[in-house]
Parts: C-alpha cells; sequence; structure tokens
C-alpha cells in the first residue's frame, strides 16, 4: 500500500499534468530490476510526475509491478492505462547556500563564449570575476554600472 493518498480530483489533477508528457522510464523483458526502481526513484526526484512503460503483454503483471514500484518508492498511483504507468511524488526541496536576500550584490563568476567568425574553430571560453558595481557589455567587457540618473522633478517629489 502506497504511502501517499490522494482524493480523486487531486489525481485527475495530475493526470492531466501528466498528459503532455513522455516517459521517463522503460521496463523491459526483465521486468522490476534494482537498477530500474534506482531510476524510477532518480526520476521522481527530478520530475516529482512521471510516466513509466512497460513492454511486457501480461496485464496481471503490469499491475504488479506498479504496486511495487510505488510501495517502494513512497509514492502516488496517478494511472494505469495500457502499458503506461504515471506515478507521482512530491520532490523534495533543493537545498540553497545562497539564502541570504542580499547575495545579489556579491562577486560572482561569468563565462564568456567567444564563437569564432568562420564557424570552423572552436568558440574560445574565457571566465571573468565580476563584482556587484560591474556588468558585461555585448563584446565580452566589463562595465562599472552606473547610477541611474532621476529626474529633478522626482527627486523633489520624493523628498
Amino acid at each position: 500500500m502506497p504511502a501517499i493518498q490522494l482524493t480523486p480530483a487531486q489525481r485527475k489533477e495530475k493526470r492531466s499534468e501528466a498528459h503532455h508528457l513522455d516517459p521517463v522510464v522503460m521496463i523491459g523483458a526483465d521486468g522490476l530490476t534494482p537498477a530500474v526502481v534506482k531510476a524510477t526513484d532518480a526520476a521522481l526526484n527530478a520530475h516529482g510526475l512521471i510516466k513509466v512503460r512497460i513492454f511486457s503483454d501480461d496485464r496481471a503483471n503490469r499491475e504488479g509491478i506498479f504496486a511495487s514500484l510505488c510501495g517502494e518508492l513512497n509514492a502516488a498511483p496517478i494511472q494505469h492505462i495500457g502499458k503506461l504507468l504515471i506515478i507521482w511524488r512530491p520532490m523534495p526541496e533543493k537545498e540553497d547556500d545562497n539564502t541570504r536576500a542580499d547575495n545579489k550584490f556579491g562577486p560572482r563568476v561569468v563565462k564568456i563564449v567567444k564563437f569564432s567568425k568562420s564557424g570552423n574553430h572552436r568558440p574560445q571560453t574565457k571566465k571573468l570575476r565580476v563584482l556587484g558595481n560591474e556588468r558585461v557589455a555585448q563584446g565580452g567587457e566589463i562595465k562599472r554600472a552606473k547610477r541611474r540618473l532621476t529626474s529633478i522633478k522626482k527627486t523633489s517629489q520624493d523628498q
């Protein structure tokens, strides 16, 4: 029995979200192997909502694979149509090192790629360190950002 239980309305919403998706995991003649479970787990971590295609003709086998996949991975079974399974699990929250609000103005590394004019040579890449008050111009050169000039009327209205 899967750990996640959804209401019919939630399952209907997930089915509509999965309509345009292509199968991410394919299960062949070997059936449910540890490699397939690992690939499905990675796909659920990356996407949250996935389609799985099973190339088996036995319907009971497909239903067993569907139930065991959802049970092992703590996922919610959304839909089983023919050889397609739709599985959902909430995506884990990504941990960000830059959670501060003022990280916008710190130094950062920018990679500049210059393509050759003939197209036959490799592009030249260069990594530059850009400070908070600098910007990269279109030609790849670094320019200091200028303070934006405001009109005299606006400055007098603000005071």
